[in-house]
């Protein structure tokens, strides 16, 4: 058998090809970033024909620069943003319009209608989830209504939809020479549209979005043994594709969380904290959504309780894009260091609305609590505990949810490289806080789902071996520190609240 196995990680602002060997060592990788189209307030797009453009060209350049060729790879898994919504021809491969990424707004009107009509209940039942712009049922709908001739596509069996795996998979395996349109069961759980129970679509869902069955991609386990198909490109022809997870679920599995009662917390974009409750289907009494964790084969499906938050290191691209008080993500840390703490300032960035626990479209962003005395430092370093506090608010959600108190908190993703940001996650919660050795658990997850699926890993016992933490924050501040910290925090969201009117 080969040696390495590789995934690409098609993320919201960037798209990675890894390369791992048995160990789960990164031995090849390459990135690069597509641009983030925002035409009006609340809309946020990608162009999907640049995302293929990028994937095809990190997989070539990081197997390259690894002086492998693709027969060194036994199988490639695909990880991506979810919930990011491609419509697109399956005759000629063209995209009837942009990407719809799961930060955009647009839909508000649709999932508020879908709350006052009562639908509401069905939605959370059925799916899992509560009607909110998050999630992909309302942009395929927004998509049917709004671009021209898509209605009739769709109708026709022409238009077809995925997320980005789906995407992907599709152009990798032949595109409109037979590519194959399959997703997979995580990314199916974060569309509204995928009975949590079958796992199969729901015909009433549908109907709550008039959204052609016809349209959309087979669903499929995360780790299928007989692979989606295999890559067709000429320049890395014949890998089998095997594994399929969205982001969230990847970072998962890479964490090794495969016991209920497991958690783990990425920080990308927004964070996303993740508890398995194995097989067990719970049900959320608090602004959590409950989603599949992953499916192995012909196992059971294995389910997990999830908050999702919509901005965090977004808000860190956010000081240096538009306010340009740092010149990279990296200079945030030492400018947040000048101060000894916020200064009384609060920022909450709810652009894009608030997700878990609260689920606020009308919500925006915030900054409160300035006076003279503030400087830069001190927003940096608000923004810095802005992430951590709104991983505290999730956290409480799911301790109440499930009766799991957290011992420790598993971390990944690009901002655990902030040593102070993870220093104040751990003092705003209250528990240690753990980093992996390999912190980019997304990419190694969907390794690992695509090697378990053709035996490079044999069970996830032997997956469990891989894992080694490589640092280990503790907490420092006093209960007083944390109880006041968090309550200045609350007052805040609260000024976020009722800002946008949504009919």
């Amino acid at each position: 058998m080969a040696d390495f196995v590789g995934a690409i990680d098609q993320g919201t602002t960037s798209t990675r090809f890894m390369i791992f060997d048995h160990d789960g060592n990164e031995v090849g990788r390459h990135q690069l970033e597509h641009e983030q189209i925002l035409p009006q307030a609340g809309w946020v797009e990608h162009n999907p024909v640049e995302i293929w453009d990028r994937s095809r060209s990190v997989i070539q350049t990081a197997l390259s620069r690894a002086n492998l060729d693709p027969s060194d790879l036994a199988a490639m898994g695909i990880t991506n943003q979810r919930e990011t919504t491609v419509v697109w021809d399956k005759n000629t491969g063209r995209p009837y319009y942009n990407a719809i990424v799961w930060q955009d707004t647009r839909t508000d009107r649709i999932a508020s209608k879908l709350e006052r009509d009562g639908k509401g209940d069905l939605i959370r039942q059925r799916a899992g989830l509560p009607p909110a712009t998050y999630f992909s049922g309302g942009k395929i709908q927004w998509i049917l209504e709004n671009v021209d001739g898509v209605r009739a596509a769709a109708e026709k069996g022409d238009a077809i939809f995925g997320n980005t795996d789906s995407w992907l998979l599709w152009n990798l395996t032949g595109g409109p020479e037979g590519g194959v349109h399959v997703t997979d069961v995580t990314n199916a759980s974060r569309t509204m549209l995928m009975d949590l129970e079958t796992l199969e679509w729901d015909d009433e869902l549908l109907g709550l979005f008039d959204i052609p069955r016809g349209m959309l991609p087979e669903i499929k386990p995360s780790s299928l043994a007989d692979g989606y198909g295999e890559t067709t490109i000429a320049a890395f022809r014949g890998i089998p594709l095997t594994g399929d997870l969205g982001d969230q679920q990847a970072a998962m599995f890479g964490q090794v969380c495969f016991a209920p009662g497991e958690a783990k917390n990425t920080y990308g974009t927004g964070n996303f904290l993740l508890l398995n409750t194995g097989t067990e289907l719970v049900r959320s009494d608090n602004g959590l959504l409950t989603t599949v964790n992953y499916k192995i084969g012909d196992e059971a499906p294995v389910y997990a309780l999830e908050g999702s938050i919509a901005v965090t290191g977004s808000a860190v691209q956010w000081l240096r894009d538009q306010l340009g008080i740092i010149s990279g993500a990296a200079e945030i840390e030492g400018l947040a260091r000048r101060v000894e703490d916020n200064g009384g300032v609060y920022f909450v960035p709810a652009f894009s609305g608030l997700f878990a626990p609260y689920w606020r479209s009308d919500a925006r962003g915030a900054i409160v609590g300035l006076s003279r005395y503030n400087n830069n430092a001190h927003l940096a370093r608000a923004t810095l505990e802005a992430i951590c506090y709104q991983s505290r608010a999730v956290a409480e959600a799911m301790e109440s949810d499930s009766k799991v108190h957290l011992d420790v908190l598993k971390v990944d993703g690009g901002v655990t490289a902030n040593d102070l940001c993870m220093q104040l996650q751990a003092d705003i919660l209250g528990v240690p806080v753990s980093r992996p050795v390999v912190a980019e658990t997304t990419a190694l997850g969907a390794a690992y789902a695509a090697g378990l699926a053709v035996g490079f890993w044999n069970d996830t016992d032997e997956l469990r071996e891989n894992w080694n933490e490589d640092k280990r924050w503790e907490p420092d501040w006093s209960d007083e520190q944390r109880r006041d910290g968090y309550a200045g925090w609350q007052k805040a969201v609260e000024r976020t609240l009722d800002w946008v009117d949504v009919d």
